[in-house]
């Protein structure tokens, strides 16, 4: 059973207009999902970052509050009128092994909105203070973390990943202790959902069949409707996650995006990008390679991102296969042939968008190859990643300005080697040079959250409490698609000096 400790609510908005108009369905579950508590006051908030586009998205109407009084709301001190408090409970394999209680230790979901196209929508504070879950931790979010997340998040979001969203950063007025004392934060985290892989996991380790079924339900109504009216309901949610999953990993992999900690209570069912913590994107192209801290062994490594994927993904049906079929024979060969398609899914969703990425719109026999000797050129030439097809859209348009993609090569020799073979492909493809180069800069970008930008500007709030660098940098990675030379540095890949080759989870 999860802990169900309260704490003395905190005092609610008062206003004609309410700041969100919340419908909570998931404190509607059984009480054991989760625990019923407030948001822990912090002493002095102040708002960093208030997202208005997502608030009108969401229907949540800041007209008229004051900056203090935005800062209370998402710092946790003053709760909207509606919001039901809750810490969700679930566990989870970190790095492969089995924890059987993890649960929100450090957020705390304030309800569920209707947004403005009748999509439900969680909002969730991070960083919000002890819970029943927080396992000995303090509950808070230091300011790095927090500013990462914002960042990191609204990139993907403008490049068209499946994500969380950020709505607001708050500091605290209190320090947090990691390995020094730093300012703490809080972060407004906004989802389709926070139920993972290790929520099923986390009753189906306790033998509660009736709470999985409960949970499958309600993940089926909420997310996959379709799936109600199956043969095998839990059989299509089984096959619709694998979908989703499918497709979001390609996506990873089409930007360079490596998650860092892809445990399976960091997999949402939604099929939305969740957790942010020691994330980065590729420089040079390199599949080993491997940001996280603790991630001493590669096991999320880049080009291991899919097979983990779909590892996980075979966490989930084992805590179906009681509902998929009365047949547990069946009901086996059911879930592992779920399983078994997501490597057929995900090939195909990786294989269409990296021939978008090189201007090819037709299916022939030896794009693959064609691919993977780019690839394998990039590996062996330290070619950054975004820069080189960023540079192909000129190149497919003009050859002149294929100096430009070659530089990028320690041996340019390499690069005209592919590119002749490339030339003869877009040939038999067809099409109009100058509308395939306004196609493939459509979906390779010129601007993604370089670890060594992302960086300079977390240290520049944390050292100096300036957010000028946070907040120019926000502005130039919500058109990731644009030339945009006024910022054109922010495209530069990391001088020797500037390299990150490490990163941190912040918990």
């Amino acid at each position: 059973m999860a802990p169900t400790d309260s704490i003395e609510k905190p005092p609610t908005v008062e206003r004609t207009a309410p700041i969100a108009v919340f419908s909570n369905s998931y404190a509607r579950l059984p009480e054991h999902f989760f625990a019923r508590l407030a948001p822990t006051p912090v002493p002095k908030p102040r708002l960093i970052r208030f997202n208005e586009a997502l608030a009108s998205e969401l229907g949540v109407d800041a007209r008229g509050f004051e900056s203090d009084e935005l800062a209370a709301v998402f710092a946790g001190n003053v709760a909207p009128p509606g919001a039901e408090p809750i810490a969700m409970a679930y566990a989870g394999h970190q790095f492969g092994n089995f924890v059987p209680q993890l649960g929100d230790g450090r957020a705390i979901l304030l309800g569920e909105v209707l947004d403005r196209n009748g999509e439900r929508r969680d909002v969730q504070l991070k960083g919000a203070g002890r819970t029943p879950f927080s396992r000995r931790g303090d509950g808070r979010a230091a300011l790095g973390p927090v500013l990462r997340e914002y960042l990191v998040s609204e990139a993907m979001h403008a490049l068209g990943i499946p994500t969380t969203r950020a709505l607001a950063a708050v500091s605290t007025g209190e320090p947090v202790y990691r390995d020094r004392e730093l300012p703490g934060a809080v972060l407004t985290r906004v989802a389709s959902s926070h139920i993972r892989v290790g929520t099923f996991q986390y009753f189906a380790a306790r033998g509660d069949l009736e709470a999985v079924e409960r949970l499958s339900d309600y993940v089926i109504d909420r997310h996959f409707p379709d799936a109600r009216d199956a043969e095998r309901p839990r059989l299509a949610l089984l096959q619709a996650v694998v979908e989703r999953q499918a497709l979001l990993i390609a996506r990873w992999m089409h930007v360079g995006f490596i998650h860092g900690v892809m445990n399976t209570d960091n997999t949402a069912l939604s099929g939305e990008t969740i957790d942010f913590g020691p994330c980065a994107f590729m420089d040079s192209y390199d599949p080993a390679t491997a940001f996280s801290a603790i991630d001493e062994l590669g096991r999320y490594a880049y080009a291991n991102q899919p097979s983990i994927a779909q590892w996980n993904l075979a966490r989930f049906a084992e805590t179906l296969l009681p509902l998929v079929d009365p047949d547990p024979e069946r009901t086996v060969e059911l879930a592992s042939e779920a399983i078994s398609a997501f490597s057929s899914r995900y090939q195909e969703h990786w294989l269409a968008g990296m021939r978008g990425k090189l201007g090819i719109s037709s299916n022939e026999d030896g794009d693959l190859d064609l691919i993977r000797e780019l690839l394998q050129a990039m590996h062996e030439n330290a070619a950054d990643f975004t820069l080189t097809f960023r540079r192909l859209c000129a190149a497919a348009a003009d050859e002149m300005a294929d100096a430009e993609a070659r530089g990028l090569f320690a041996n340019p020799g390499a690069y005209d080697s592919w590119a002749a073979r490339w030339r003869s492909r877009l040939v038999a493809d067809g099409g109009e040079p100058k509308a395939r180069a306004k196609a493939m800069r459509a979906v390779n970008p010129a601007f993604i959250p370089r670890n060594h930008c992302v960086e300079q500007a977390l240290d520049a709030a944390i050292d100096y409490g300036d957010f000028s660098p946070f907040a120019e940098l926000l502005t130039v990675l919500s058109r990731p698609y644009e030339d945009q030379a006024a910022f054109a540095e922010y495209a530069n890949p990391p001088q020797t000096g500037e390299r990150i080759f490490r990163t941190f989870c912040g918990t």
